[in-house]
């Protein structure tokens, strides 16, 4: 397949180009080529800014595509963009939304495609919604050929997947349990969540591409296993040798009080119980089936972040706040009468 992916170097879409490029697609990536060292060889690079409508353009002239993927359009403006620059140029248009645009507060934990889309609590997420609407009215009256993605959690071996972190990432989370301080997890820790590795996430997407059951319809992927976030914490703590010394907050709490704006991320996302019904994905896709469990994938990543100097961003602001949270809510216990933790 002749292919195309605008950007097709982040965590998720990385994973994707190298396993298209590997199996002998024709690969195109339309971004500004800062990270080309990390992609295979055979790759095509059309080095441009996606935002300059005019300069694509000139770029694609004369091209056509089996599939195009959009994976950095964030609101409807870029989809306008990219249904002016691809109707008539590919068989398949791809975009990656979210699963953030599920209604919360949850209805119903399990969750499907069919859920209602809608999230007061993150423009994030109401900006990926407006965007799926916009493409699937481009598919009805036009016949535009989309499909919808809606990954939740995925993550790589670059990154720990947790419930909150500071501006540089998991990394000072890992450092805070390496130096026996408490960490902080959001509610009591016993919400279930889904976290999904990126190559397994590859694997589904790839099988979507063109798949003739796919055009008009949106697919979530994501692993079929749930864990609590103590879980994902305590398996974290394992793989660093170390005793978990977790100290629960409410994400209510978490959300009001800044600098850091967690509504969206906790209130309008991970603070939700949430389990994916992949049933879907499935009949499209038959071979379709996660294999990296949370024990392996958080078992790479800490290994790798540990082996990788640039991988470990400290971040002294947020290690700093989760020390001024936790003293003024032990000082509250402490005011009511009750032992801190």
């Amino acid at each position: 397949m002749r292919v195309l992916f605008i950007g097709g170097t982040g965590t998720i879409s990385g994973a994707i180009s190298g396993k298209a490029a590997r199996r002998g697609d024709e690969l195109y990536l339309l971004n500004r080529g800062n990270r080309s060292a990390e992609m295979p060889k055979g790759v095509k690079w059309i080095r441009c800014d996606v935002g300059d409508e005019a300069a694509v353009a000139a770029a694609l002239e004369g091209m056509e595509f089996d599939v195009v993927c959009d994976f950095i359009g964030f609101v409807p403006a870029q989809l306008e963009r990219d249904y002016r620059l691809f109707a008539g140029r590919t068989k398949q248009f791809m975009y990656i939304s979210s699963a953030s645009a599920y209604h919360k507060p949850v209805r119903d934990y399990r969750i499907s495609e069919g859920t209602t889309l809608a999230n007061p609590y993150w423009e994030y997420s109401r900006n990926k919604i407006a965007c799926e609407e916009y493409l699937m009215r481009m598919y009805r009256e036009n016949g535009f050929p989309v499909t919808i993605i809606r990954p939740s959690h995925t993550y790589c071996e670059k990154s720990v997947p947790v419930g909150i972190h500071g501006d540089n990432g998991s990394f000072q989370v890992l450092k805070r349990m390496m130096e026996g301080k408490q960490v902080i997890i959001p509610g009591d820790g016993t919400s279930l969540w889904t976290i999904t590795y990126h190559e397994d996430f590859a694997d589904g997407f790839l099988g979507l591409m063109g798949n003739p059951h796919a055009i008009g319809e949106a697919f979530q992927i994501t692993n079929d296993e749930s864990l609590t976030w103590n879980q994902i914490y305590g398996i974290a703590a394992d793989c660093l040798g170390v005793e978990l010394r977790a100290y629960h907050v409410a994400s209510e709490f978490l959300a009001a009080i800044g600098p850091y704006d967690f509504t969206g991320a906790l209130l309008g996302d991970k603070a939700n119980t949430v389990v994916f019904d992949n049933r879907k994905l499935k009949a499209a896709v038959p071979g379709f089936c996660p294999v990296v469990r949370a024990e392996e994938g958080i078992r790479r990543a800490v290994e790798y972040i540990l082996s990788h100097q640039e991988c470990q961003k400290t971040d002294p602001a947020f290690d700093a706040w989760c020390d001024r949270v936790i003293a003024v809510l032990d000082r509250a216990k402490e005011e009511l009468g009750q032992r801190p933790e």
